[in-house]
């Protein structure tokens, strides 16, 4: 099985032995607290996962910058974007060794994990601009990741952490909610020797269920986890809930029985696209993918990235060797008319524009809330049954 990103075996920082759990929640009522940002409690969810082996907390500013700047951190190990514990400030923190982390998306705010304090530092609004300009390639405050990370703090607090439980995720998503140790042991109890992951923020439509299909085949894959995010994204996209019972509905339908896992992680989207690219990338080789898809604008907002930069980066700034999974890389992908089938517009270079069945996001909405399906070409009906229910609530 691939082997998980830079590490002979996953780094899990949960802490999974019952009393040691106990101990720390006692300890951490003795402990300076502090409530987190949204972004921090859920980097914390994907330390806690697995997902960000070989990372075992927070990074300081030094390494913020340098992953910033050069993509690795001081000591050599590559790596996309900064993971930071950001505050407004450093006031409940002095001479703190130790720091009780409280979740600001759960009721109470609850302990979501105890964190050693290795260093406090000040970003300076020079490095909060290097951050933007690198990892998002923008400062403008309407990028929804850049207006996110400007919103938290400037206080840096790394060190190490030990995650307690998994925030809002399990019990909002009992189903779908999984840790990358949960996945690869899923993976393995299946016996899929080569898997494709799909990374979804959306609803799946008709072309990206036959992009998940066409992918397996491509690479002659045992089957596709599709892997949702959980997390908070920006205003107006769909909920995970309802994201969650579309994709199942499809699935059920759609998919040969057993050749589909269906997952979510508890992570806030960036909209950093090729750098969240490669992210994603190393959360999919860490949860045991050995094969990624990777389309058009992937992790993208607006007109901030180029169609394909995500996928460049690729080839341009990530080291031959440095990830074993292998990105499998698509194009838009649509219905032919021509052909009846959904196919990738680069596969099909004698058709017109005319020739696809294209709706826009805007247009696809405005149907939904109307009670009006899309064409079966672009969305089962099944599907846009339970998106138009949603539409029709919210507007009501």
């Amino acid at each position: 099985m691939i082997k998980p990103y830079a590490a002979g075996q996953l780094l899990p920082r949960y802490v999974d032995d019952a009393e040691r759990r106990a101990a720390l929640l006692s300890e951490a009522e003795t402990l300076p607290s502090v409530l987190v940002s949204s972004a921090a409690a859920a980097n914390a969810v994907m330390l806690g996962g697995g997902y960000f082996t070989p990372l075992s907390g927070f990074m300081n500013r030094a390494d913020a910058l340098a992953v910033a700047e050069s993509m690795h951190t001081d000591a050599g190990l590559f790596w996309p974007a900064p993971v930071l514990n950001l505050l407004p400030d450093a006031g409940a923190l002095q001479g703190a060794e130790r720091i009780a982390l409280r979740d600001p998306n759960v009721d109470g705010n609850p302990v979501i994990a105890v964190q050693h304090v290795a260093s406090v530092d000040t970003l300076s609004e020079t490095d909060m601009d290097t951050i933007c300009d690198r990892v998002y390639r923008t400062r403008d405050a309407a990028h929804p990741g850049v207006a996110a990370f400007r919103s938290v703090g400037s206080t840096a607090v790394a060190g190490d952490i030990e995650v307690l439980n998994f925030s809002y995720f399990e019990q909002d998503f009992p189903a779908t909610f999984r840790t990358a140790v949960e996945i690869r042991a899923a993976i393995e109890e299946r016996g899929w020797q080569r898997t494709v992951a799909f990374q979804t923020r959306n609803p799946m439509h008709r072309a990206h269920e036959e992009l998940c299909k066409m992918a397996m085949e491509a690479v002659q894959a045992d089957g596709v986890v599709i892997h949702m995010l959980l997390g908070k994204l920006k205003a107006g996209d769909i909920p995970a809930d309802v994201r969650d019972a579309a994709i199942r509905k499809m699935v059920e339908l759609y998919f040969p029985p057993n050749s589909a896992m269906i997952t979510g992680y508890g992570f806030d989207m960036l909209y950093a696209g090729p750098r969240e690219a490669v992210l994603h990338a190393i959360f999919r080789q860490n949860m045991g993918a050995t094969h990624f898809i990777i389309g058009r604008d992937h992790a993208g907002v607006g007109d901030y990235y180029g169609a394909f930069d995500a996928q460049t980066i690729f080839d341009e700034e990530v080291p031959k060797g440095v990830l074993d999974i292998e990105i499998f890389r698509a194009d838009h992908t649509a219905y032919s008319k021509k052909l009846g089938r959904v196919v990738m517009m680069r596969d099909a270079p004698d058709h017109a524009k005319d020739d696809f069945v294209l709706l826009s996001g805007t247009r696809v909405r405005e149907m939904l809330s109307q009670g009006v399906a899309p064409p079966p070409e672009f969305s089962r009906p099944e599907v846009a049954r339970i998106l138009m229910q949603h539409y029709q609530g919210a507007a009501g």
